[in-house]
């Protein structure tokens, strides 16, 4: 029986795509997110995962047990996880969209209310690779329509490429959230 590799390159694989030569932005909320995940992981999720694969090895024959075998699977799961959150962590470059606030301007971080050719509405944020959720109507800054609204204004027509071929869009809104008072 092999064991799966736990070598870096599949660590790479998992990785959203950056631009080559670029940086890994993100907001305060999504950095601090993913820093509690990594903080849960190595405190809580991780030592409970060695208790049970420890218990389980003391119980004898490996090849038969399921906690043991399953345990070691998991470990290998979490510990996949710290070096993908560790890396992007060190990488990444904290910005606070809120300095925007006010700004008509879309920079990383605003939220956009666009209409396309045939009069749809739609909005979106703009966020981080390892942050943006697009069930939440959250897009990556690499992602087309981001690169397409970025440093435009309210008002602006832009060219949208689609797989359907070049669609306009206007910008109608542009917010950012207000700066937290200290």
């Amino acid at each position: 029986m092999t064991q799966p590799s736990d070598s870096d390159s599949d660590d790479e694989a998992q990785l959203p795509a950056i631009p080559p030569g670029s940086k890994n932005y993100m907001t305060p909320l999504g950095y601090a997110r993913l820093r509690a995940e990594l903080l849960d992981l190595i405190d809580n999720e991780r030592p409970k995962v060695v208790e049970i694969v420890h218990w389980a090895a003391s119980n004898g024959d490996r090849s038969e047990n399921g906690d043991y075998i399953y345990g070691k699977k998991r470990l290998r799961e979490i510990d996949r996880r710290i070096r993908f959150l560790t890396k992007r962590l060190e990488i990444a470059e904290v910005t606070d969209p809120s300095v925007h606030h006010g700004s008509d301007q879309v920079f990383f971080g605003a939220t956009v209310t666009y209409v396309d050719g045939v009069g749809c509405e739609r909005t979106i944020t703009i966020l981080g690779v390892d942050e943006a959720d697009s069930l939440q109507g959250q897009v990556s800054w690499v992602s087309p329509i981001a690169r397409t609204l970025l440093k435009s204004r309210v008002g602006d027509v832009l060219k949208l490429m689609t797989p359907s071929g070049v669609d306009e869009i206007e910008v109608l809104h542009v917010h950012y959230p207000k700066p937290s008072t200290p």
